[in-house]
């Protein structure tokens, strides 16, 4: 089991480190989301925030931010940084994975769905394959259970017409009443 361990930490160490040499993305000491201090995130945003700023043309830098801003519950923030990155490498499977989740978070399961396809097209790898068919499946399956928002779609006049037409005739006849 600790081999094991060992054998991912190992794989983790060295993917970050790829990445971090083509794109010289600030380290993430954590590998648990829920056990990251709040000064420690702000202090990665930031960081993030100034590498994008800096080289902005990297899609990479803008999913971490997205993601890094999810993590901080700034929905708007990690959406704008998402779609950047998926405007500045509309190829990149892993800015659309992640924007197609936080679509799925957010439970707006036909966007989600839209969303997930799109990085199905983009999937090159059998991980990624099973990523995206993993992420589909619990969009369906929560679609089948009825969890997802409700869009407003239909006016909210009539409804609203209706109820003061109903207080208007309740205050005459309270009116007449007195």
């Amino acid at each position: 089991m600790s081999s094991m361990m060992l054998q991912t930490t190992r794989e983790d160490a060295v993917s970050v480190s790829a990445i971090l040499a083509l794109n010289s993305v600030p380290a993430l000491p954590w590998k648990d989301p829920f056990s990251v201090p709040q000064e420690k995130l702000a202090e990665v945003i930031l960081s993030l925030q100034n590498a994008c700023a800096q080289n902005p043309a990297n899609a990479a830098l803008h999913t971490f931010l997205g993601m890094a801003h999810a993590m901080n519950y700034n929905v708007y923030e990690s959406m704008d940084a998402l779609e950047a990155a998926c405007k500045i490498a509309p190829q990149n499977f892993f800015a659309q994975l992640k924007y197609s989740e936080l679509f799925f978070r957010l439970r707006l399961m036909d966007r989600a769905e839209a969303e997930t396809n799109r990085a199905m097209e983009l999937a090159n790898s059998g991980t990624e394959i099973s990523l995206v068919r993993k992420q589909l499946s619990e969009i369906r399956q929560l679609k089948r259970k009825g969890v997802e928002r409700t869009e407003w779609t239909k006016s909210l006049k009539v409804s609203a017409i209706g109820i003061v037409f109903v207080l208007f005739v309740i205050s005459v006849f309270y009116m007449e009443w007195k």
